[in-house]
């Protein structure tokens, strides 16, 4: 029986975190190809997988949209900045990336496709090619719910009546008049390719229409609706595949001979340091019994390293999360919502800064459930990170919190989840 061709379709910022899968999804008999931007290439033919680039398409990172749209950084409002995202950076694309994708199945005749929710061709895949479609969350679950706050604003869910109430109006609101002009383009869109006129708001017919919807995290760090999507799958922590992942360990350094331990990370597209790099060293430079590893992404390292000279300082372009976390005390994050996780994942409690790229949805979760800290700015300054981090080391329901999100974590199996639900696509 010849192996399944399946089909990996992300935007460019949603790659690394679906390597591990592709690779598990191969060691399965799968044969697995990927269509992204070409930059990728390398680090997905290494991994032994088969690699189609976008032609038509563009490959835009979230660190270029600046200088891609000029007009982008005048928009300072948090759902302004969304509604330019959605239509510029995710539906106007859609054309372009179905032009390559016919191109692709006349080389790679694709049995079914697995998107990131950012992938918002996903829903007229089904059409085109007739095949079936997964997508895979990557962040925190963003569809509309009478139970949960609108996402975007970094909310938290209302307890009272009346806060639900304007609650789910501002919702409304939202769906319907200010993200109008999205909407309308995803259904022109829809129209030219044949398909019906969608009633949902753009973003939740991604995800409803998914043939399943793999959640990457567990139900205890989400918000709980009621409504939920019944093709809405929880598989537990997605991460990288690691050996595709640059590492740099801190073997100059016994964790061990400090009272604590700090990991700050930035992520891999946050260029200034200035946001939260700095004022963490800044926070901890005269504290010598506080080992700090900042993880740089590649941004100006060495710099770093000549401005902060300090023994109880370690800087590097990457680590690795997973060896490193369990040596811990707390985990200083612009949250990412991977790198997020990975401290769950291993007990870690959390300092999470960020307004903008969804970072005060995770932000905002990790305030709900009480896993560590969260600073409502972009900008933190020192004097509020080390108040912080001293809070979270010294309450400790914090670290109790967040050891009982690792405990559930621990019970899924994430690739094998994954695996089970995309062979249901020719079970049932």
């Amino acid at each position: 029986m010849n192996a399944k061709k399946l089909l990996v379709a992300t935007t460019p910022d949603s790659v690394r975190p679906l390597t591990a899968l592709a690779v598990y999804l191969q060691s399965q008999g799968y044969e697995v190809g990927w269509y992204t931007g070409p930059s990728y290439q390398s680090l997905i033919t290494k991994l032994g997988l088969g690699f189609y680039p976008f032609q038509r398409a563009t490959e835009v990172h979230a660190t270029e949209v600046n200088q891609v749209w000029p007009q982008r950084q005048k928009l300072t409002r948090t759902l302004t900045r969304f509604r330019f995202d959605l239509t510029y950076r995710f539906l106007a694309p859609i054309p372009d990336f179905l032009t390559d994708l016919k191109a692709v199945y006349a080389q790679f005749p694709f049995d079914a496709v697995l998107c990131d929710m950012a992938f918002m061709a996903a829903p007229f895949l089904k059409f085109v090619f007739n095949v079936p479609v997964g997508v895979v969350g990557l962040g925190p679950l963003g569809v509309s719910s009478s139970d949960a706050p609108l996402h975007g604003l970094g909310w938290l869910p209302a307890q009272s009546l009346l806060g639900k109430s304007r609650q789910r109006l501002l919702q409304y609101w939202v769906r319907n008049y200010f993200f109008k002009p999205s909407t309308q383009l995803y259904n022109t869109l829809r129209k030219q390719y044949g398909l019906p006129a969608s009633q949902d708001f753009c973003q939740d017919s991604v995800l409803h229409e998914a043939d399943v919807y793999l959640q990457s995290g567990v139900p205890g760090f989400e918000y709980q609706r009621r409504d939920l999507s019944a093709n809405v799958r929880f598989v537990g922590p997605l991460f990288p595949y690691r050996a595709a992942m640059p590492v740099s360990l801190p073997i100059r350094v016994c964790p061990k001979r400090y009272q604590r331990v700090v990991l700050v990370s930035q992520g891999m597209h946050a260029s200034d340091p200035e946001k939260l790099l700095i004022p963490t060293l800044e926070a901890f430079k005269s504290d010598a019994s506080t080992l700090v590893i900042a993880t740089t992404g590649g941004y100006q390292t060495q710099q770093l390293r000549e401005q902060f000279p300090q023994t109880h300082f370690v800087l590097e372009d990457y680590v690795d999360f997973q060896a490193l976390m369990p040596q811990v005390h707390v985990f200083v994050t612009n949250a990412g919502y991977a790198s997020t996780l990975a401290a769950v994942q291993h007990g870690v409690p959390i300092v999470a800064t960020g307004l903008y790229e969804g970072k005060n949805e995770i932000s905002a979760r990790v305030a709900y459930f009480r896993l560590g800290i969260r600073l409502k700015t972009e900008m933190a300054t020192a004097r509020e990170i080390k108040k912080a981090v001293d809070q979270v080391i010294q309450e400790g329901s914090y670290r109790r919190n967040v050891k009982r999100l690792a405990k559930e974590c621990a019970r899924y199996p994430v690739h094998e989840l994954c695996h089970q639900h995309i062979q249901r696509f020719w079970s049932e």
